[in-house]
């Protein structure tokens, strides 16, 4: 019996949609399953990740056990490039935890949906790890996490950086697509799945429609954007072009069509590297933006909204980025405690 070898395949399904394959009837099946709840990166992340396991473990998906997945923990947290190569963001050689935990949540989803198939008896995939001896039955199990994700700041920009890397782009599409992160704190993904009607000019708003987990919500944007984006309407965007998206690809054969994930990295790229900075995502383009309205006096709740973050926990970052928050509590905090040792010792 051959052993299983994935391989990953794609190719685009209706509209939007996106269909992954790894050429395993029970693995294409869970991909279908994933592609009906979720949105297309989803279902690329979740098709990549079950290629690596399956690729690094070399089983049959009925055959895999505990053990296995252990292991694969363990290859994945080795050092890919020699041990003498490390993140600057953590000070580790191997994979990040976040990716590893991302990977095994994949295939926990894989498992549970076989298991409600009834493929597989068990999941292979444990929860956490037990600390308490089985014969202590007084006090409740706890686990410690298999992995465990350090807290990471996201980095920002300064306000001359920011100038700069505006001051870098080529085309008012360019920089109306770097204000809407910069500006909005849109994501990438929002960006690229604005349509023409989402467009409301007169209020200053956009409608997302195409957000993070297909959540909708109106946000307001500064006038810089509209701007931007009203010259880029009235004289660079292709007269011929019939498709729905704002930002489309301005040349070549594929002009008029809309513009990928991949194309508006390159353009933020490129301006990065003529503003001659060392690191600039658009993840970082919408940080940025969150933080410098929390540091405004924009309420933690309105930063909610404007992220589009489902649970305000994933907001509270931000008052640890904006610094002058945190100083100004600090010293209000600290002058009614010095009143206070001093009115102490003058007792």
């Amino acid at each position: 019996m051959s052993l299983f070898t994935p391989l990953l395949s794609k190719r685009p399904l209706g509209a939007s949609g996106v269909e992954v394959r790894l050429g395993h009837e029970l693995l294409d099946d869970y991909l279908r399953f994933v592609a009906a709840r979720c949105r297309p990166n989803s279902v690329l992340a979740a098709g990549y990740d079950l290629k690596v396991f399956f690729t690094t473990v070399r089983k049959e998906p009925v055959d895999i056990t505990m053990t296995d997945v252990l292991e694969f923990i363990s290859e994945q947290r080795s050092p890919t490039r020699g041990g003498n190569v490390v993140r600057l963001v953590d000070g580790e050689a191997g994979l990040s935890a976040r990716t590893i935990r991302r990977r095994l949540a994949t295939l926990s989803g894989l498992y549970g949906y076989l298991g409600a198939r009834n493929v597989v008896k068990v999941n292979p995939v444990p929860t956490g790890l037990s600390v308490r001896r089985p014969s202590d039955h007084r006090h409740r199990v706890r686990s410690t996490p298999l992995i465990r994700t350090p807290r990471t700041l996201p980095r920002i920009l300064d306000s001359i950086d920011a100038a700069a890397l505006l001051a870098a782009t080529r085309t008012d599409r360019d920089r109306a697509m770097l204000l809407a992160m910069l500006l909005g704190g849109l994501r990438r993904c929002e960006v690229l799945g604005l349509e023409v009607a989402d467009i409301d000019v007169a209020d200053r708003k956009v409608t997302i429609t195409k957000g993070k987990g297909g959540h909708h919500r109106i946000v307001p944007v500064a006038p810089g954007f509209f701007n931007a984006l009203t010259a880029y309407l009235n004289h660079e965007r292709p007269i011929e072009s019939s498709c729905s998206s704002v930002f489309v690809v301005l040349k070549g054969p594929r002009r008029g069509r809309p513009l990928s994930s991949a194309g508006l990295d390159e353009i933020v790229s490129g301006a990065r590297g003529r503003a001659e900075l060392r690191r600039v995502t658009c993840h970082m383009l919408r940080h940025t933006c969150l933080t410098r309205l929390r540091e405004a006096g924009m309420s933690l709740e309105a930063v909610q909204a404007q992220a589009g973050h489902r649970n305000i926990e994933s907001t509270r970052i931000y008052l640890h980025l904006s610094d002058t928050w945190l100083s100004g509590q600090y010293h209000l905090a600290i002058a009614a405690m010095d009143d206070a040792l001093v009115a102490g010792g003058r007792s």
